[in-house]
């Protein structure tokens, strides 16, 4: 016989107690039953955890039963629920998805926190933490960033500790003429034409590199300012491969939590870093427009909480996303 909602109602509202007793339970609720990754039509108690644990971990009293009275239960893992904050407002400890920004910059996104060397860092992006290879390591990193109202030394959250150098467009890499090159070669033709020599140099440049990442990490100035979660999301679980057709959400600064779909991968793309100052990006995800200026730096995650990529750009209709693993490539860092 099926399961009405009613009875399932009935049973919850004498079990709730019980199971909001439970150290790991954090909500309640009637919803409809998971089975790997799919939800089913099975009307089910669905009880949220801060994080799903393992049986062997488990004590027999903190243990949820699989079924009351011949009713399912599921276990849903949110994370610890929060009364929710703007995200431009100062948070100790901080989570991804708030305001963060080097002393010189208006705001960005914190992303999430990563490791290298058994060290905690803030990952974000070079133009966010390292004011687009301006910064000095070392520079404060403050929270919320400057334009949301950030004081250093007040707010100093970490200190810039690594970024990879964004290779721009322009100046001297671009190929065309170069004023000091041509200098210099006119000099040494005229020497050559004096000493009967036939050959002549041309002044050139060399074409900059394409971009895989805008990236930057910092180290918090103690762990405890920082935790391992994201706004409105909760923890992440895992690294993904973005690919075509993915649903992805962010928690960002400006714009909160949003979701999309990739729509492209494998995407090459010229950035404008603000008037004459663009660089070019290859190997990026490109999704519908789920941001605005200041989210970037947001952790892009999937359906299941997994890591796919690093928010940086975008314009009214896209957002340009690095893939999670250029980035931990470049960095040298991995999950906490």
């Amino acid at each position: 016989m099926a399961i009405t909602l009613e009875e399932v109602r009935k049973v919850l509202l004498a079990a709730s107690t019980e199971l909001m007793s439970k150290s790991n339970v954090v909500a309640t609720g009637v919803g409809y039953k998971v089975t790997a990754g799919e939800q089913t039509d099975q009307l089910a108690i669905v009880c949220s955890v801060d994080v799903k644990k393992t049986k062997k971990s488990l004590t027999k009293r903190e243990m949820i039963p699989a079924t009351i009275q011949n009713i399912p239960t599921d276990v849903n893992p949110t994370g610890i629920i929060r009364a929710l904050k703007d995200p431009t407002e100062r948070f100790r400890p901080a989570p991804g998805g708030v305001s963060i920004g080097h002393v010189n910059i208006t705001a960005g996104t914190l992303g999430c926190l990563v490791k290298k060397n058994n060290k905690i860092y803030i990952l974000s992006n070079n133009h966010v933490l390292a004011n687009s290879n301006d910064a000095s390591i070392g520079d404060s990193i403050l929270q919320p960033g400057p334009y949301d109202g950030g004081k250093n030394p007040q707010d100093r959250i970490a200190t810039l500790s690594n970024f990879i150098p964004i290779q721009f467009e322009g100046g001297d890499t671009l190929p065309g003429p170069c004023k000091i090159g041509n200098a210099v070669a006119t000099v040494l033709n005229w020497l050559a034409a004096a000493t009967g020599s036939k050959t002549r140099l041309v002044a050139t440049r060399l074409q900059v590199e394409d971009n895989l990442v805008d990236a930057a990490i910092a180290e918090p100035v103690d762990e405890n300012v920082v935790v391992n979660e994201i706004l409105n999301i909760g923890t992440i679980q895992g690294v993904a491969e973005g690919a075509l057709g993915m649903s992805v959400k962010k928690s960002g600064r400006t714009t909160g939590l949003t979701t999309g779909v990739i729509q492209q991968i494998d995407v090459t793309v010229r950035v404008s870093y603000g008037p004459n100052k663009t660089a070019v990006f290859v190997d990026q995800l490109m999704t519908g427009n789920i941001s605005q200026g200041g989210d970037s730096g947001s952790a892009v995650l999937s359906d299941e909480n997994k890591l796919v990529g690093l928010l940086f750009a975008g314009s009214n209709t896209t957002t340009i996303i690095n893939r999670i693993q250029n980035v931990f490539q470049a960095l040298q860092v991995s999950l906490v």
